[in-house]
């Protein structure tokens, strides 16, 4: 599919009713917007297939749901930092920057670089791509061991007085992540959120007190990353008990 068959495919499937009933029940304000879903650019997506030139294309279009559509089919090993920067000062609301922090960011060489840098970033987009990232990398990164993740303790601490709407809502999501990852980052997550409970503002009261609400959870699944730590001691311990 070329460029212009694809816009040509997005502006069949235009509705500007739901242009409007995404910015009144999400908030997702957007320019140049057609009003279609993210199951359908996905079907899209799957039909044309990784491509990055296609994706550059698509996203200098101006469209918006081309721009999501480029975070769906670039290679995220491909990403640069050039691109990282172009891309992430572009970003209107929270959707469009989640779908490429989730996207490529995370699984890009240099998601750690832009969580630290981003995070002291003033515009309200760009902070929140540092922790929409941060949220999504812990996921992302199923191998490295604790030491790169507690790092990540000392940005929360530093922007949960950030009350607004975006930010604050992305460092909650890192939050919680960062406390699901494994039972030892739990404790440390809940811990750290103790600390931000006690602070002096609305957003950082919210921020700490929502993400204990799940992270205390005696039914919250941990995802056991890196699996060979955590996981091989869950089996050592079923098999403790099994022969008891």
């Amino acid at each position: 599919m070329t460029c212009k068959e694809i816009i040509e495919c997005l502006y069949d499937l235009e509705d500007k009713e739901k242009v409007l009933f995404r910015q009144k029940k999400f908030g997702i304000v957007s320019n140049n917007a057609l009003g279609i879903y993210h199951k359908d650019l996905n079907v899209i997506a799957k039909a044309i297939g990784k491509n990055n030139h296609l994706a550059i294309e698509l996203f200098d279009s101006g469209i918006y749901e081309a721009r999501l559509l480029c975070s769906k089919i670039y290679k995220p090993k491909d990403v640069t930092e050039d691109l990282m920067e172009y891309w992430v000062k572009t970003f209107e609301n929270w959707e469009i920057c989640d779908s490429f922090c989730m996207g490529l960011f995370s699984k890009s060489d240099f998601a750690l670089t832009k969580i630290f840098e981003w995070s002291k970033r003033e515009p309200e987009f760009e902070k929140r791509a540092a922790f929409a990232t941060l949220a999504s990398y812990c996921m992302a990164d199923k191998t490295s061991e604790n030491d790169v993740f507690e790092s990540f303790f000392v940005l929360l601490k530093e922007q949960a007085n950030d009350d607004r709407l975006y930010v604050k809502k992305a460092v909650n999501w890192a939050l919680r992540s960062l406390g699901k990852r494994n039972s030892d980052l739990n404790n440390k997550a809940i811990a750290i959120a103790k600390v931000i409970l006690d602070y002096d503002s609305k957003s950082a009261k919210w921020i700490a007190q929502n993400a204990l609400n799940e992270l205390q959870k005696e039914s919250l699944r941990l995802s056991d990353y890196p699996r060979a730590i955590y996981r091989k001691s869950i089996v050592k311990l079923d098999r403790k008990n099994y022969l008891k």
